[in-house]
């Protein structure tokens, strides 16, 4: 597949399906497992310019009082000050800065905000492919994987253990399955 010829069919506005898509992350617990989780409610947009993917643009609000780790009292810590400080920071936010085609897909840089704090990232995204579902709507897929650091958002809480190290890693992998539906 070539990606420019692939995005010249696609150009238009998306909306993401929150029932087809996962948002989710991945961090490491107490250095010997991991511990996943994801958001359950979140909105987002693409307009993409199949021609100039460069004039194409991504927007994402995520709810942080939908975060889910299949915990409770986890889900509980995560909401508050020691993390993401749901009281005052009720979303988090990506807003893309640049859209480049790849080989399998694109690269997406943007403004990543999570408390308060805004960093610029890239998401490389896999191209999964279009389609048209039974009830008539024009969906595409992608799939992609960032790390980032959650000390660079302010994000510092920790304990040590016993036996060395760290209950939670600085580093969290940010997990995105999209599938959006055109609108225009």
């Amino acid at each position: 597949m070539t990606t420019a010829t692939a995005f010249t069919s696609l150009t238009g506005t998306y909306a993401v399906d929150p029932s087809h898509t996962r948002i989710g992350f991945v961090a490491r617990h107490a250095m010997v497992t991991k511990v996943r989780g994801g958001f359950n409610e979140f909105a987002g947009t693409a307009h993409i310019d199949g021609d100039d993917l460069g004039k194409s643009d991504v927007e994402l609000t995520i709810e942080v009082a939908s975060i889910d780790t299949r915990n409770a009292d986890r889900d509980g810590h995560l909401r508050s000050n020691d993390f993401l400080a749901l009281d005052q920071y009720p979303s988090i936010t990506f807003r893309s800065t640049a859209v480049t085609a790849t080989d399998d897909g694109v690269d997406i840089t943007g403004d990543l905000t999570i408390k308060g704090v805004t960093r610029s990232v890239t998401v490389p995204f896999t191209f999964e492919g279009q389609a048209t579902d039974p009830f008539g709507n024009e969906r595409i897929g992608f799939e992609g994987t960032t790390t980032i650091n959650r000390k660079d958002y302010g994000i510092t809480w920790n304990a040590a253990l016993e036996t060395g190290g760290v209950l939670v890693s600085d580093k969290i992998v940010l997990e995105f399955e999209i599938s959006a539906i055109r609108q225009a």
